[in-house]
C-alpha cells in the first residue's frame, strides 16, 4: 500500500473514532485537531501493563458497595453463609497439609443427597442419558420402558433434541404427565396440564410467583407470611423484592405444629403496617421436619379463604415422610375436599422438585408448579415473565418427567426402580429415628421427631457466658456455637438464627443424609463437643426455654 493511500486510510479511521475532534478542527475551535494530539486509547496489552498504584491511569469503578443495589445487600442465605465459607477454607487447608483436629469436613449443612453419597436412581439416569444421546436408543443395554419415555420426550422437543429451547411453560408432554401424576397422587382430583409450569427447581417458581404478588407502597405494601423457622429462600426473596416479611411461629413444644391462632395474631399485627396478601407453607417442614395433619391444612385453607390470601404450598418433600403416624396431604387435595366454594376460589400455587424426595437430583434443577384460580389476565403476565428466562433446563424437565411417570408394575424396570426407591426412603426413615434418639440423649439438647424432609433442628442450651462472648463478637450465640463445632470437629451445620427462632432459644439445622455409619460418628462428635462446650462455659443445670403458647402444657417434655 502506498504512503498516500495509507495516510488516507488512517485519516478515515481517525474521523470514525474521533468525530468530535474533526468537528472542532472544522469549526476552528481550540483543542487538539491532529491525530497525534487526540486522547490516547490503550490496547488490551497496554492496559495490562498499567501499574496498580498509578492514579493517573485508573478510573473509579461504577459498581461499588456504595452503588450496589441495597436489596442485594439485604439478602441473606444462611444455608450457604459464613459457616459454609469457613468450612471451604478449612477444606483447602486440609488439602494443603495443614493439620487440623479432624481428617475431613463433614458438610451437614445442606440437603444435597448425592454429595453425601446417595446413589442415583438407575431408571431416571437411563431416560435422561437416552434423551441427551439418542444414539443410545439402539443399544440393547437400555430397557424398553426407558427408551419409550425418552422417545416420547424427544418427539416433543424442537428438532427432537434436548438441546433446543422448550416452550417457556415447559415441554407439553411433560406438563401432561405431571397433571396425570397429580391426579393419581390426589386420588382422582382433576388436574389441568394448562395450569402446570416447569421451573428451574422449586426456587425459581417460588420467586416467580412472589414477583407477581409484591406491589404497593407504605402501608399497602405486600406482606408475605412465612413460618418461623423458615427456609431462607423466603426471607431472601422478600428482601430482594422489598416486600414485608410477616413471621408466624411454629409451635416447637407441639412438634412444630402450625396453629391458626398464631396465624391470626401475625396477620392482625401485620395489617397495621402492610397489606398481607401471601401465606407460605412448607410441608413437610424445612428445617423443622414436621408433617402437617389434614385438620391443620383445612384450618389453614379456611383462614386463607376468610382473609383472601394467596397460598403458596412448598411441597418438595412430599415423598419424604417417615413417621408411621403421619401422611402427606397435598393442599390441593384438601382444598378440593372442602367443596366448590373453596376449590373454585382460593388462589393456590404448589411446588415440587427433582432435588429432594428419593431421587436427590439437585444438579438437574428440575421442578414444577401448579397454579389454581389465577386471574386469566394475570396468568398472561406470568407467561410473559417466564418467557424472559426462555425456558427451564430441558434435561431437568426430563428428570422431572421420570419422577412423575415412573415404571409401572408390568414394565421391565419396575422391580429395580422400586427396590432402589424403597432402599433410599427406608434408609432415610432409619436415619431420622437414629438422629432424634442420639440428640435427645445429649444433656442440654432437645430434638423433636423428624417426621419428614431431610433435617433435624434440635434446640440447644447455650450458657450465659457463651452468650456474652457471642455478643462481644457481634455474632448470634448459635453462630458462635456452630463455628466452634466446625473448628473443633470439622462438622458443618447451620445456626438456627439463619432460619429464624423464638427469642431466647437457640438451634442448629443438620441434614440426616450421611450414610448410617458416618451419621453415627457425626452425632457422637456433636455429643462430645456439646458436653465440652457446656463445661468450658461453666453453666448451671441447663433448662431449655421453649417459648410457645403451649409451654404450660409441655414443660415436662423439656430435657434436664
Amino acid at each position: 500500500m502506498s504512503l498516500s493511500r495509507r495516510s488516507a486510510l488512517v485519516l478515515r479511521r481517525s474521523r470514525c473514532f474521533y468525530p468530535r475532534l474533526w468537528e472542532q478542527g472544522r469549526a476552528g475551535a481550540h483543542g487538539p485537531t491532529r491525530l497525534e494530539d487526540a486522547p490516547r486509547r490503550f490496547s488490551t496489552a497496554e492496559v495490562s501493563k498499567v501499574e496498580p498504584g498509578d492514579p493517573g491511569r485508573m478510573r473509579e469503578r461504577t459498581l461499588t458497595m456504595a452503588t450496589l443495589n441495597p436489596q442485594v445487600k439485604a439478602v441473606e442465605y444462611a444455608v450457604r453463609g459464613p459457616i459454609v465459607l469457613k468450612a471451604a477454607d478449612i477444606e483447602r487447608m486440609l488439602q494443603q497439609g495443614v493439620k487440623q483436629p479432624f481428617s475431613e469436613v463433614i458438610k451437614a449443612n445442606i440437603g444435597d443427597a448425592h454429595a453425601m453419597g446417595q446413589q442415583p436412581i438407575t431408571f431416571l439416569r437411563q431416560v435422561v442419558a437416552l434423551c441427551c444421546f439418542p444414539e443410545l436408543l439402539d443399544s440393547p443395554v437400555f430397557p424398553d420402558d426407558a427408551k419409550q419415555r425418552a422417545q416420547r420426550i424427544l418427539q416433543d422437543c424442537g428438532g427432537q433434541s434436548l438441546g433446543s429451547y422448550s416452550a417457556s411453560q415447559g415441554v407439553q408432554c411433560i406438563r401432561q404427565d405431571i397433571a396425570d401424576y397429580i391426579s393419581r397422587r390426589d386420588q382422582g382430583v382433576p388436574s389441568d396440564w394448562n395450569n402446570i409450569y416447569l421451573t428451574t427447581g422449586a426456587s425459581d417458581g417460588i420467586m416467580s410467583i412472589l414477583k407477581l404478588l409484591v406491589s404497593g407502597h407504605g402501608s399497602s405494601r405486600t406482606g408475605v407470611m412465612i413460618p418461623i423457622p423458615q427456609y431462607p429462600l423466603y426471607s431472601a426473596a422478600i428482601s430482594e423484592l422489598e416486600a414485608v416479611q410477616v413471621n408466624y411461629y411454629l409451635d416447637e413444644a407441639n412438634c412444630w405444629a402450625l396453629d391458626v391462632e398464631e396465624l391470626q395474631r401475625a396477620y392482625l399485627e401485620a395489617k397495621q403496617h402492610c397489606q398481607p396478601r401471601v401465606l407460605c407453607i412448607i410441608n413437610p417442614g424445612n428445617p423443622t421436619g414436621q408433617v402437617q395433619s389434614r385438620k391443620c391444612i383445612e384450618e389453614v385453607l379456611h383462614f386463607a379463604y376468610e382473609e383472601n390470601l394467596f397460598v403458596m404450598a412448598d411441597e418438595v418433600y412430599q415423598d419424604n415422610v417417615y413417621s408411621s403416624d403421619c401422611e402427606f396431604h397435598s393442599f390441593k387435595k384438601i382444598l378440593y375436599e372442602m367443596g366448590p366454594e373453596y376449590f373454585n376460589n382460593v388462589e393456590l400455587a404448589s411446588f415440587h422438585s427433582t432435588s429432594k424426595g428419593y431421587t436427590g437430583e439437585c444438579g438437574f434443577r428440575g421442578g414444577y408448579m401448579e397454579i389454581l384460580n389465577m386471574d386469566s389476565q394475570v396468568n398472561s403476565q406470568l407467561v410473559k415473565l417466564l418467557s424472559v428466562r426462555l425456558c427451564p433446563p430441558v434435561s431437568g424437565q426430563a428428570a422431572m418427567d421420570v419422577i412423575v411417570n415412573p415404571p409401572e408394575e408390568h414394565e421391565p424396570s419396575y422391580s429395580q426402580f422400586n427396590k432402589e426407591k424403597s432402599s433410599v426412603l427406608d434408609s432415610l426413615a432409619h436415619k431420622a429415628r437414629l438422629t432424634e434418639q442420639i440428640l435427645n440423649s445429649v444433656p442440654g439438647m432437645k430434638c423433636n421427631p423428624v417426621q419428614g424432609a431431610m433435617y433435624a433442628f434440635p434446640q440447644i442450651f447455650i450458657p450465659p457466658r457463651a452468650i456474652q462472648e457471642a455478643q462481644a463478637l457481634s455474632v448470634a450465640p448459635d453462630m458462635l456455637y456452630c463455628l466452634k463445632l466446625l473448628e473443633e470437629t470439622g462438622i458443618c451445620v447451620v445456626p438456627g438464627s439463619g432460619f429464624g427462632q423464638r427469642e431466647g432459644t437457640y438451634h442448629f439445622r443438620m441434614t440426616i443424609l450421611p450414610d448410617p455409619e458416618k451419621l453415627k460418628v457425626l452425632l457422637e462428635k456433636v455429643r462430645e463437643f456439646h458436653l465440652r462446650f457446656l463445661e468450658e462455659y461453666s453453666h448451671p443445670e441447663p433448662q431449655l426455654n421453649i417459648c410457645t403458647e403451649t409451654e404450660h402444657r409441655e414443660t415436662s417434655k423439656q430435657p434436664n
